[in-house]
């Protein structure tokens, strides 16, 4: 079962009718408006009591969201949830303790609102400058993964913006009672509850009509499979912040050190296979072929990948499975990788560009200049040299935690936090000036 089967964007447990169904999510969504207006002037003080106090209560529940995440385990594998969405799925005590670190990161972050830049005179003798303002109400759709509720949550409420959060009916039980603990955090800092409400109905139709509210909603971050990112941005009145999938490589080059890039190329594969930073395709250049593939295929043999290569990878390793066309363009989430063999520095750089997804990819060499080309010439949001794609992460790149992944390029690229979930106004400073 994938993704989308398991989602379906929600599953009709709590059946409503359309004209009852509609008018709750309106209600959810004129709620987090009022609320958005409060949250816009808050001051941060209180801002980080709440994300403190919300961290100590993840905490202070481990065994209360743990329980909760048994229930929606159990149901999911009876219905017959994959192994990889089953590990999204899934709250452990070090993935609870993780969520409230990464509310405590959030919270030691500066405080983007209000922020006034490029500041400068005018021939007027006016002063004009950018502030950072919220963007107001964000909606977030999401699958399995029950931490974005808490992650989504935190970095919204920080950026001054209220929040709609949208699970799949799998994490039901665990996003809940995450919500749970958002509310009272909330209330307890003198902020409006409303300002996160986890939407509590499973009806698939629920999802339609906060694409559909415009007038409460002013932005949409599907994170998940494919065919629910599609969907979203299919259907959306609002604007959306998205990525369709993550076909991430890593490419050896010709002046590799051939440690670091099977440490590099290991590790992107097999640390996680259900992420969409994980490697899906490794490029690996013709002069250092014969000499690293059996070594990889060795290591990806002792953690059960599947490799699929193309002729000259076969000629390496002859045991392996051809890889097809669709192969290079195929987000797997799964163990299966596959391999292709390239000329050179170009040739890596001309697949990245026309297989990729613009997601994350990788470069490892010890050639400063081939570096550098990778990095200026691969269109993709985040681009390394030397590090696992694995990387590719809001809470590794300091931002706290991440509400999702953007391939776009207007408004935010790569992995959005705070300032990706603001937007700039013009300020202007006179003294009774006239024009």
């Amino acid at each position: 079962m994938n993704a989308q089967t398991a989602q379906q964007i929600g599953a009709d447990q709590d059946k409503l009718s359309q004209e009852a169904l509609a008018d709750k999510m309106l209600g959810v969504g004129a709620a987090a408006r009022q609320a958005s207006r409060a949250m816009a002037a808050a001051d941060t003080n209180a801002k980080n009591a709440a994300l403190l106090i919300l961290a100590e209560a993840i905490e202070a529940e481990r065994e209360a969201l743990m329980a909760a995440n048994k229930r929606d385990l159990k149901a999911a594998e009876d219905s017959g949830l994959d192994a990889a969405l089953l590990d999204r799925l899934e709250l452990t005590a070090e993935r609870i303790q993780g969520m409230a670190d990464g509310v405590r990161e959030i919270a030691a972050l500066p405080d983007p609102i209000g922020a006034i830049t490029d500041l400068n005179y005018r021939p007027s003798g006016i002063q004009v400058g950018r502030m950072r303002v919220p963007l107001g109400v964000v909606g977030i759709i999401y699958e399995s993964r029950p931490n974005v509720t808490a992650d989504a949550a935190a970095l919204c409420l920080k950026s001054g913006n209220a929040a709609i959060l949208r699970g799949g009916s799998e994490a039901r039980e665990s996003n809940l009672a995450i919500g749970r603990c958002i509310s009272g955090a909330l209330q307890a800092a003198g902020l409006p509850a409303t300002a996160v409400q986890v939407v509590d109905t499973t009806d698939r139709r629920a999802v339609g009509e906060l694409l559909r509210m415009d007038k409460y909603v002013d932005v949409i971050v599907p994170r998940g499979g494919k065919g629910l990112i599609e969907y979203v941005a299919e259907h959306a009145r609002v604007p959306v912040i998205k990525h369709l999938d993550g076909v991430c490589h890593v490419f050896i080059d010709q002046d590799a050190d051939l440690d670091k890039a099977v440490a590099v190329a290991v590790n992107a594969k097999t640390q996680r296979l259900g992420t969409c930073n994980t490697m899906e395709t490794l490029l690996v250049s013709q002069a250092v072929a014969a000499q690293v593939l059996p070594w990889l295929a060795k290591e990806y043999q002792a953690k059960d990948i599947e490799l699929r290569g193309c002729d000259r990878t076969h000629a390496v390793l002859a045991d392996i499975k051809a890889a097809t066309e669709e192969d290079w363009r195929t987000e797997y989430l799964d163990a299966i990788l596959s391999i292709r063999v390239v000329d050179d520095l170009d040739a890596a750089i001309a697949h990245i560009n026309e297989y990729g997804s613009g997601h994350t990819d990788c470069i490892v060499t010890e050639s400063v200049t081939r570096a550098r080309r990778f990095l200026r010439e691969v269109d993709s949001s985040s681009v390394m040299v030397n590090a696992s794609t694995r990387f590719a992460d809001g809470f590794e790149y300091g931002l706290g935690a991440e509400i999702g992944i953007s391939t776009d390029k207007f408004h935010a690229r790569g992995p959005v936090g705070l300032e990706g979930l603001t937007s700039l106004k013009y300020v202007v400073f006179g003294d009774g000036h006239v024009r």
